[in-house]
């Protein structure tokens, strides 16, 4: 579809850099842990999935992708699902392999690539048979998961999935792992780095002898942790070859639903072909809006409701009719 040329989205006045917008929801946005309804589903190799369920008994529901390290429970996650339940919407916030408050019980865990876990999460919920409508909403490692999946799927994908949108999106991994290695990210790298070792011990705990952090601080960007964890845990040859292939912009072609990236121009964690503009333009389902402002996962609002224009946004777009 065409590029949105101009995107609604205005930044405060004094939140009007990059940085400011990716660190101050984290920060100061204030809102309390959502009260969800928990559900643990098995995997088929063995492994389990944390399900938060948030319901308001509607016969629409939009399942929630987080980002690296996040859950249920960030602040993007539960704005989202106030908005989509004030909206009239259910949301299944799913939490992935690691990420729910209790480590996982295999060797793997989640990556940009883990179609299957999603698939398994959005057909529990088909199983329901609660729903006439269902949309995909994701953030960050999310929304490229997303993105990744509904290309997989294509033409397969079942016809109740009706809509998707995502914001922040690394969809080109290498670009974005270059743009973190960066000197001016070192803050994020560190923190992303910081919270992996903690699961990496962790499992260390669960599985002796299978899995080691010797030399771990030794590790600085992406690639140097995909190179020894990412990518022989789940089967591709190295980091470079695990970008390649779950690189959500190189699925857009197959996107057959009516699909909304949002990726802010002064995202500091995107870069280069994380704004597929040629890619959108030329499918038929993609839309591709690129607000000036709005950070990684930021489009901070100050009004009464309390609601970010990210959550107005994707409520706008899943209301839209004749896409």
């Amino acid at each position: 579809m065409p590029v949105i040329q101009t995107s609604s989205y205005r930044a405060p006045c004094l939140l009007r850099n990059g940085h400011l917008q990716t660190i101050y929801p984290s920060l100061a946005r204030g809102l309390a842990p959502h009260v969800y309804h928990r559900e643990r589903i098995d995997t088929p190799d063995g492994d389990f999935l944390d399900l938060d369920w948030s319901r308001v008994g509607s016969g629409k529901l939009a399942v929630l992708s987080h980002g690296l390290e996040g859950s249920s429970q960030r602040h993007y996650m539960v704005g989202m699902v106030k908005m989509l339940n004030r909206s009239g919407w259910d949301a299944l916030a799913w939490n992935y392999r690691s990420c729910s408050g209790e480590i996982n019980r295999r060797l793997r865990w989640y990556h940009n690539g883990s179609i299957d876990d999603l698939d398994l999460v959005v057909r529990h919920a088909i199983a329901t048979g609660a729903y006439h409508t269902i949309s995909l909403v994701g953030f960050s490692l999310g929304g490229n998961l997303t993105l990744v999946y509904l290309g997989s799927m294509g033409k397969s994908l079942d016809a109740k999935i009706q809509k998707a949108v995502v914001f922040s999106v690394p969809c080109d991994l290498a670009a974005s792992a270059s743009e973190l290695a960066k000197l001016k990210n070192k803050f994020y790298m560190r923190q992303f780095l910081k919270s992996l070792h903690v699961k990496i011990r962790q499992k260390m705990e669960l599985m002796p002898g299978t899995i080691t952090d010797a030399g771990y601080g030794r590790i600085r960007t992406f690639k140097d942790f995909d190179d020894r964890y990412t990518a022989p845990i789940h089967g591709f040859r190295n980091a470079e070859d695990y970008w390649e292939k779950c690189s959500g912009a190189r699925f857009i072609p197959e996107v057959k639903i009516p699909t909304l990236i949002v990726n802010a121009m002064d995202d500091p964690f995107l870069a280069g072909g994380c704004y597929p503009v040629s890619a959108a333009s030329n499918s038929r389902q993609v839309y591709l809006e690129m607000p000036k402002s709005g950070g990684h996962v930021g489009f901070v609002l100050f009004n009464k409701e309390g609601s970010y224009w990210s959550e107005e946004r994707a409520m706008e777009f899943l209301r839209q009719e004749n896409l």
